[in-house]
């Protein structure tokens, strides 16, 4: 599993999860702050907040709804996010 160095990554919440896995996964830390360049996905979000507004007002949950599908749609149209290494 490769993940980066998010707090939720390292909660206490996790680890009755992590040791019923103990032995079944295997971690590959990013370094931090390594971005889009190594961690895609972040590139991805980073987008996605800025197609669908973050930190914007949106009226209700079926708005946003809304918005996020029309982004997602666009996406499997044109690539919303190129990654290359």
């Amino acid at each position: 599993m490769v993940v980066d160095r998010s707090g939720i990554h390292r909660a206490h919440k996790l680890d009755s999860t992590l040791d019923h896995y103990h032995g079944k996964l295997q971690w590959h830390l990013l370094p931090p702050h390594c971005g889009h360049h190594l961690n895609p996905i972040e590139g991805f979000w980073r987008t996605m907040k800025d197609a669908i507004g973050a930190g914007r007002y949106v009226r209700d949950l079926h708005q946003l709804y809304k918005r996020t599908r029309q982004v997602l749609t666009a996406h499997q149209e044109r690539p919303i996010y190129a990654f290359s290494w």
